[in-house]
């Protein structure tokens, strides 16, 4: 115990002072399946370097996304990350504090912010950006909450094929709200908003025209959540939403196993004072030279809880950097031939897919993801796949399965899928 400062009976202590009678009941939230049942299969006494063999050998046991044809997206993307980002991020220059309370000792931090906030605004098409968000399924949920406070409303429409995670975590959010309703489909005059997810989960983009309509006609919010980043080098910025918001893994950040990630959020000017999480404004100092401080802070870390319009208490600093020194890297012209070369790469995959038997797309349109029809089950077709190396997409229910293509897929990968694929359906 001599790591473990507390005594029994500080913590009897502090569960009374919070109301519950063990630890346990802290996590009463977490599904009782997704618990580890007894301890690690780690011998309890090791040394260092021994424990860094095992656990090394268990991490081995993984498929990662680059040792093979790899066709999984669903809300993570396998891009390309230059090296040159993963250096720039570890220079001295931008060790400054994490947290930036004392502009006079951050200004590294609060730059590279600074520069984040400026390209999120430029690539949605909304007037302000702030330090973003845990990530994408959170951002949607601050958004609806934003929309909330804002109309004064209390129901939320799901208007197109939103992230199932996405739901699910807007669900739990809202448990602690029981007076809010959360239907699908288009807003009434009781909607505080509606959310839109382009490309949606399924790979089709959204227009906007019609739900712009429909808001303005009802005084609801526009929510558009962009699930997949990159594709805003290639489909139109969604100058018409209210407030944009979603996960940027996609420039800069590895897929990591599902995080940590990168949330953004973006939104008209009018609803600044609403914008949960904090904002980075460029001023000058005493003798006019040009510097950056936090300007606008609606967190629980900065104003009191009550007052507060989050308890976001990060501004994902790490992440955001390494986005902001890719896009620098990309420039505009860059994230053009990215997302056009994702999208080329994802009609040539299309067409493949389309000459075999039994096999249909069922999108109309579509980015780098799409949905496939099979004559098999999806299910067993990716398990048998996965035998052979190639992670073949996401498993919908029964014969859909859901495909998405990036850079980093090749015409070998194409043609290992379709041969291996033409061999299991046989």
């Amino acid at each position: 115990m001599r790591y473990l400062p507390q005594t029994q009976k500080s913590r009897e202590a502090m569960l009374d002072a919070v109301g519950v009678k063990s630890v346990r009941d802290l996590y009463r939230d977490v599904p009782e399946k997704a618990f580890i049942k007894g301890l690690a299969n780690i011998a309890p006494h090791a040394g260092e370097l021994e424990v860094e063999r095992q656990l090394t050998s268990y991490a081995n046991e993984n498929h990662a996304a680059g040792a093979g044809p790899f066709f999984l997206g669903a809300g993570c993307y396998h891009h390309h990350i230059p090296a040159s980002v993963d250096y720039i991020i570890q220079r001295s220059e931008f060790l400054t504090a994490y947290t930036p309370y004392q502009p006079e000792i951050a200004q590294g931090t609060l730059t590279a912010i600074f520069e984040f906030q400026t390209f999120i605004a430029q690539l949605t098409g909304q007037d302000i950006a702030n330090a973003s968000m845990y990530d994408g399924a959170t951002a949607c949920v601050e958004a609806i909450l934003m929309a909330m406070r804002i109309t004064g409303r209390k129901k939320v429409c799901i208007g197109n094929a939103l992230h199932p995670h996405y739901r699910e975590v807007t669900n739990s959010y809202m448990e602690n709200h029981p007076d809010v309703e959360i239907v699908s489909g288009g807003p009434d005059a009781e909607s505080a908003c509606v959310v839109i997810q382009s490309p949606d989960f399924f790979g089709t983009p959204e227009a906007y025209e019609g739900w712009r309509a429909k808001c303005d006609e009802t005084g609801a919010l526009l929510i558009v959540v962009i699930n997949e980043i990159v594709s805003l080098g290639l489909l139109p910025a969604p100058t018409a939403a209210d407030i944009v918001c979603g996960e940027a893994q996609s420039i800069g950040l590895p897929m990591s196993f599902g995080g940590p990630h990168l949330g953004f959020f973006a939104c008209r000017e009018q609803y600044v004072r609403q914008m949960p999480g904090r904002l980075v404004g460029q001023t000058l100092d005493a003798d006019g030279k040009v510097g950056y401080v936090l300007t606008l802070n609606t967190r629980e870390q900065h104003i009191r809880r009550e007052k507060a319009t989050s308890n976001i208490c990060t501004n994902q600093g790490l992440c955001a950097l390494a986005f902001t020194v890719h896009m620098s890297l990309l420039g505009e012209d860059g994230l053009k031939n990215l997302a056009l070369l994702n999208h080329e790469r994802a009609c040539d995959l299309a067409d493949a897919l389309a000459k075999v038997k039994g096999v249909g797309i069922e999108n109309t349109s579509f980015f780098n993801e799409f949905v496939v029809t099979l004559p098999v089950d999806a299910q067993k077709l990716v398990e048998t796949l996965a035998e052979d190396g190639i992670i073949a997409g996401y498993p919908l229910e029964a014969n859909r399965l859901l495909m998405a293509v990036t850079e980093m897929t090749t015409d070998d990968d194409v043609d290992t899928l379709i041969s291996t694929m033409k061999a299991a359906m046989a």
